[in-house]
């Protein structure tokens, strides 16, 4: 199954772990990721922790739990490749799906990484 398949029938919860230049590692609850094509997600950030990380240290982990049974899910490892902030293109992506939550007002960025490796949510060998 594809990157594209696979978000658009999953139901679950994300978490987006970045990390400053020092190595101070964040948390945060991310929505699905806008998949480009199967090397290249991107996600929409407001100017807060993980967007400052992100600009920092290029490094990303994205950890997806499916909704259900057991523990089932995916994990990516990104590396940011470039960004957009051109406010008309972001809502334009946004438009693609169904939004569940209100726009806090805050300046957006589409952010867009390289996806280095996809694991399942357990097992695997690095």
């Amino acid at each position: 199954m594809s990157l594209a398949e696979y978000f658009e029938t999953a139901e679950g919860l994300g978490v987006l772990a970045t990390s400053d230049a020092q190595g101070n590692v964040d948390a945060a609850i991310y929505a699905r990721p806008y998949v480009i094509d199967e090397n290249t997600v991107a996600f929409s950030m407001a100017e807060r922790l993980s967007y400052a990380n992100i600009q920092s240290n290029a490094k990303a982990a994205y950890l997806f739990v499916e909704i259900g049974e057991g523990y089932h899910g995916q994990r990516l490892y990104l590396t940011k490749t470039s960004e957009e902030t051109d406010a008309h293109k972001i809502e334009a992506i946004k438009a693609t799906r169904p939004s569940t939550r209100k726009s806090s007002g805050a300046k957006k960025h589409l952010i867009y990484f390289t996806v280095d490796k996809v694991r399942p949510l357990t097992g695997s060998s690095p």
